[in-house]
């Protein structure tokens, strides 16, 4: 990855460059302890400038990896700063920018779906979309991996406004938030969905949550 030379570059790497590394790594070892494979199809929610996606691609079998980010100038950064342009042509990853959380438009049953330092910043109403994203559109066993601040850990409450908080497509305001784990559990348990715990160490204070069919 070259180094970014700008104050902008630097927004685009979806936090703060001296973990940029570690995060992206830390995405492929989750996935891998769940079983992730070359033939694995895998879905990246909000998949930024490609942070995570540059350790995945490599190892998946052409047309498997899937992202979608809405913020095309982000990734538009990613595929020209942060993956090597050899391994988008062999590998075909395939993108969608679309800020509904519609996994359907890939036309694909996913086995593994991410969604890294996105719940932070999701309102409930848009977590409950990518839950029924899991259960439309992942494979018979699927598991969605993702990474949230836990309500109590930062003695801040269970967030229950309305709307994305922090950078995005449509805003430079930063921001994060936190969610409950009784919460996603509830809502995981409406979709016919079970959320646990990932044992993993704690990379950045965001914790990984392993959602799958009941």
């Amino acid at each position: 990855m070259s180094q970014p030379s700008s104050a902008q570059e630097q927004q685009f790497l979806g936090g703060p460059p001296e973990v940029f590394e570690e995060v992206g790594r830390e995405q492929l070892a989750a996935l891998l302890q769940f079983g992730l494979a070359p033939s694995s199809t895998v879905l990246d929610i909000g998949c930024g400038c490609l942070r995570g996606g540059r350790w995945i691609i490599p190892l998946l079998e052409a047309g498997h990896y899937c992202g979608i980010e809405p913020n095309a100038e982000m990734l538009a950064y990613g595929l020209k700063s942060i993956v090597d342009p050899e391994i988008i042509r062999i590998k075909q990853p395939r993108f969608d920018h679309n800020d509904r959380f519609d996994f359907s438009v890939f036309g694909t049953k996913f086995t593994h779906l991410i969604a890294r330092s996105v719940w932070t910043h999701a309102d409930k109403p848009q977590i409950g979309a990518m839950l029924d994203g899991v259960a439309q559109c992942g494979a018979p066993h699927a598991v969605l991996l993702a990474s949230f601040r836990p309500a109590r850990w930062y003695k801040r409450d269970d967030y229950k406004g309305v709307g994305w908080v922090g950078r995005s497509h449509e805003s430079d305001q930063s921001g994060m938030i936190c969610h409950s784990f009784r919460w996603i559990a509830g809502a995981c348990a409406q979709r016919g969905l079970r959320a646990s715990r990932v044992d993993r160490p704690i990379v950045n204070g965001q914790p990984w949550i392993a959602v799958q069919r009941a």
